[in-house]
């Protein structure tokens, strides 16, 4: 036994008194790893590798994981169009799994004995994390100080104090949990069924009410330029968007939900960029897919979506899902045009060589060249055959 632990760290209050608790009543050597999603600035990383080096740990390190990230999920819930009871982009969800999945490679390749989180017993995040930890950790003890000691807010801020760690740590009235693919918020609301969260709640607060219209381009599923420019990744673009329509408020809602352990919550989340890229990459798919792609897709892609919020990203049947979801947007190219107000969006419209809405064939509710009226009437006929042979048998009945 080396007594090394690999903490995943995100230097709010729970995760600075592992560092302490690991440090001086495990004596473990603690090797803080924070995983950026997108939600943490070059200046706080900086503040955070500052603390948790005063609270005693061995050994700090951040980890940009944006860009795999993206390649290995969030492509794929905008291939799926993926909304999580219609409503939620799976926000939080979707980066805990990466960030598992950064810290037990880290406690691996450092062979560490164990590894730890900050999650308390009351939600999603502990059994997410747990999973990855007892599927690819190489025989590594789970440690979760919180939910083991079942310790409230106070109880860990006096214990802090007690060991001369006296900073504030004011409870926020909400609590806010930011990455690129949207930011969730927590607060006395959402612990209701009945109360809206106000507008005060959310970080991003309206700054700009003039309409404007923006243009997204997509290539083959993905977010490749914005108003024209193309940017190097699709990370870049989505930031664009966010840029763009952060100060409209707009992507504000309330997601009511089933957790992985059984009881139902509820989390408020502003998430601009996620809602308007799903909301134009499906109408820019509505033109150039079959109806039978778009009926497949939306049944696979539910199911890819509630995998992934109940931690079940490492199962082989997510890549098989991922394969048909790629394969899905070879024609998923053109230009969506979105109109920019305060609180909401509106699509405009579409433009793509890809367009099914091929006027050559007819336009709908006006002229149809590509058959004649005899054809309509023959085909509705054998068409209504199964439905009168039905009616037939149980009238006589």
């Amino acid at each position: 036994m080396n007594n090394k632990v690999v903490l995943a760290y995100s230097g709010g209050l729970d995760t600075s008194f592992c560092v302490k608790y690991l440090t001086e009543d495990r004596n473990m050597e603690v090797y803080a790893l924070t995983v950026n999603t997108g939600g943490f600035s070059k200046e706080e990383l900086e503040a955070m590798e500052k603390k948790v080096y005063q609270l005693g740990a061995k050994s700090f390190k951040a980890v940009n994981a944006v860009p795999d990230y993206y390649e290995r999920c969030i492509k794929y819930l905008i291939y799926g169009n993926i909304l999580r009871n219609n409503t939620y982009p799976l926000s939080v969800s979707a980066e805990r799994m990466f960030q598992a999945l950064a810290v037990v490679e880290y406690a691996n390749e450092i062979g560490a004995d164990a590894i730890a989180h900050g999650s308390t017993g009351a939600g999603n995040d502990q059994v997410r994390f747990d999973l990855v930890f007892n599927v690819l950790g190489e025989e590594l003890d789970i440690i979760t100080p919180i939910r083991d000691l079942k310790l409230s807010r106070a109880e860990e801020i006096k214990y802090l104090q007690d060991r001369g760690v006296d900073w504030s740590w004011e409870k926020a009235q909400y609590s806010i949990n930011q990455g690129l693919w949207g930011t969730s918020v927590g607060g006395a609301e959402t612990l209701t069924s009945r109360k809206a969260l106000p507008g005060k709640a959310y970080p991003t607060q309206l700054s700009k009410e003039e309409p404007a219209t923006v243009s997204l381009q997509f290539t083959k599923g993905q977010l490749t330029g914005v108003d024209g420019t193309t940017y190097d990744h699709p990370t870049e673009a989505i930031k664009k968007l966010q840029e763009l329509a952060g100060p409209y408020a707009i992507g504000r809602d309330v997601h009511v939900g089933d957790t992985i352990i059984g009881i139902k919550g509820r989390v408020g989340f502003e998430a601009a960029a996620p809602l308007i890229i799903i909301k134009a990459h499906h109408l820019l798919e509505k033109h150039t897919l079959t109806k039978w792609q778009q009926y497949w897709k939306e049944q696979l892609a539910n199911w890819y979506g509630m995998l992934l919020h109940e931690g079940q990203y490492l199962d082989p049947v997510m890549r098989n899902i991922e394969t048909f979801l790629e394969d899905t947007q070879d024609a998923v190219t053109g230009s969506v045009f979105v109109r920019l107000l305060p609180y909401r969006f509106e699509l405009e419209g579409i433009e793509s060589d890809l367009d099914l809405m091929n006027s050559a064939f007819g336009q709908y509710g006006e002229m149809n060249k590509g058959y004649s009226g005899e054809d309509v009437k023959g085909f509705t006929k054998i068409l209504a055959n199964q439905l009168k042979i039905r009616h037939l048998v149980h009238n006589e009945r």
